[in-house]
């Protein structure tokens, strides 16, 4: 089914006219989110991107609207894996919480820029040469091939990006707000905002290279590719800080995304064969294989991602995991003073530390050793009771 300039027009308009919603009303005044404006707003979304696929589904036929649906949550899953390297991002840069909010929009827009090119790009070459199926069958294996690798989000250490962006493009110590430059010494100098949006900005480059491929997989319809990609970015923002501490705990996730990736890498090699002109291949005739149809394609990515999370959920390691780094996080961010400056969420950053740590001397011995380098996470839960407690004196409260 052809789309319309019109419909094109309209589209691109309340997507563009939802961003700048999202900055004038919940990101231009730096603050952080609570949790219920977090739920409301991803709810609403959510139900946003639900809505438009069931329109499409009524106007676009029952083929665009399944693939609506397997696009977007495919694509909604891989923003959720993505979330993990932000965190990892901003905890390296240190962003202050009221403004990580600012960063994430900025990513979001970056990445629906350079996805929408890199849609037009891959439907221009796709419809020029077929055998790019191969290639992005290709390229969705050996990404799920990486994302079954040990220790795939790794919070120990900075990812090339964030090393090379600290290494040369050196900048000022300390935030001046959400300024991007500051005046130092006399000088004009960058701030680490401007440093984590360009590591942001860098990292979303390298997601969009198995994002694209993988909904290309599903459908190579550009108007569904573009809107199911846009949607499963709007509400990233919000959806950050409702399950920020819950992502600890999927540890299945990666193995569900790998699953989904290599199931749509499979497609996409199926339909590349059905369809080959390569000359070396069955010397450039049509390979008589299976095709996996759209509705399959759905069932299956609902069918791991719902098992994932299940078993993410309800796993003993996930509950341990998340208790001990949640534990970790919450006492580094209490003990920056920049991190957090409204007395009463910090108070709320220790409760949560201090109920995590209730959680860790409940594990079972075989769980305990998920402390990694334990003396030295044992003396920053001390180093944050002992500024608690100097706080609650300061206050009068001891």
């Amino acid at each position: 089914m052809e789309v319309s300039p019109l419909v094109w027009t309209l589209t691109v308009g309340a997507i563009i006219g939802l961003l700048v919603f999202d900055f004038y009303f919940h990101v231009r005044k730096a603050h952080t989110p609570t949790l219920k404006e977090s739920t409301i707003w991803s709810a609403v979304y959510v139900g946003l991107a639900l809505l438009f696929g069931v329109g499409v589904l009524l106007f676009g036929g029952t083929t665009m609207g399944t693939e609506y649906f397997a696009g977007y949550v495919t694509e909604k899953a891989l923003s959720v894996d993505n979330l993990f390297v932000f965190l990892i991002i901003m905890a390296s840069f240190k962003v202050p919480r009221a403004d990580q909010q600012k960063v994430l929009l900025f990513g979001i827009v970056f990445s629906l820029i350079a996805r929408t090119g890199f849609i037009f790009l891959g439907a221009a070459l796709i419809n020029s040469f077929a055998w790019l199926f191969y290639i992005f069958g290709l390229i969705l294996l050996i990404t799920a091939g990486n994302l079954l690798k040990p220790d795939n989000h790794d919070d120990d250490s900075d990812s090339l990006i964030i090393r090379w962006a600290k290494k040369f493009l050196p900048a000022s110590e300390h935030y001046d707000g959400d300024k991007l430059f500051t005046i130092e010494n006399g000088k004009k100098v960058l701030t680490p905002m401007l440093l984590v949006m360009i590591a942001i900005g860098a990292t979303d480059l390298l997601f969009a290279l198995d994002s694209i491929p993988a909904i290309f997989g599903l459908t190579q319809n550009v108007y569904i590719v573009f809107t199911a990609t846009a949607f499963s970015l709007m509400g990233l923002r919000q959806l950050f800080f409702l399950i920020d501490g819950l992502l600890d705990r999927l540890i299945f996730l990666s193995y569900g995304l790998a699953t989904i990736l290599g199931f749509i890498g499979v497609k996409l090699i199926l339909h590349a064969l059905h369809e080959n002109n390569v000359p070396f291949i069955n010397d450039g005739e049509h390979v008589n294989v299976v095709e996996i149809s759209t509705g399959l394609s759905l069932t299956v990515i609902l069918g791991v991602l719902v098992i994932t999370v299940i078993a993410s959920l309800f796993s003993p390691k996930g509950k341990a995991k998340n208790a001990v780094s949640g534990a970790r996080r919450h006492a580094t961010e209490y003990l920056d003073l920049t991190y957090e400056t409204d007395m009463g969420d910090r108070d709320k950053i220790f409760a949560r530390m201090c109920r995590e740590e209730e959680q860790i001397r409940k594990l079972p011995e075989k769980y305990k050793r998920l402390v990694h380098h334990e003396t030295e996470f044992v003396g920053l839960l001390k180093k944050a009771h002992a500024e608690h407690d100097e706080a609650q004196v300061r206050a009068g409260k001891k």
